[in-house]
């Protein structure tokens, strides 16, 4: 009797495992999507940074504006990618990259004008690569959620783009 008890526990356990497996996999994300997500991530803490930084030393009232897009439009995509990250067991960045750092590090030296023509000269060549980069992930990402994600963002990009020559042209 015992023994017939064991083998229905241990059969109960091996369907659990093959079932926990199913989930697991159904939950693994490709080194590709997992690169997009990474730099997708970085980018959008640059962006709420930098716009941060635009509120406290562009002197136009529109690069100011723009900063303020930036820092909510990507604090709220930020978001969506930490839900993300959760459901898929990833690690968001916590920290900016190196090259990212430097950005930062070049226009926190400046302020007022000077500000203004480099931050929106950084954010309309930033955006053009973001918009391209966006593009490509909606054809290429497999991750559903992720993909979703990507077309949803792009637009938002888009806009952002336009606005950005915009408010360049203003400042030049």
């Amino acid at each position: 009797m015992k023994g017939k008890i064991w083998m229905a526990f241990l059969l109960v356990l091996a369907a659990l495992g093959c079932s926990a497996l199913f989930v697991f996999a159904d939950q693994t994300v490709s080194s590709g999507d997992q690169k997009f997500f990474k730099e997708a991530a970085g980018g959008g803490m640059l962006e709420v940074e930098l716009g941060q930084m635009a509120q406290q030393k562009a002197q136009a009232v529109s690069v100011k504006d723009f900063g303020m897009r930036m820092v909510t439009d990507h604090g709220k995509a930020n978001d969506e990618l930490k839900a993300f990250a959760q459901k898929k067991n990833l690690q968001m960045p916590t920290e900016l990259e190196h090259k990212h750092r430097s950005m930062v590090e070049k226009l926190s030296k400046l302020s007022g004008p000077d500000f203004d023509k480099k931050y929106m000269k950084m954010m309309v060549k930033d955006h053009v690569k973001d918009v391209k980069e966006f593009q490509k992930a909606t054809k290429k990402v497999k991750d559903a959620d992720l993909n979703a994600w990507a077309a949803k963002t792009l637009p938002i990009l888009e806009q952002h783009l336009q606005q950005a020559k915009e408010v360049y042209k203003g400042v030049k």
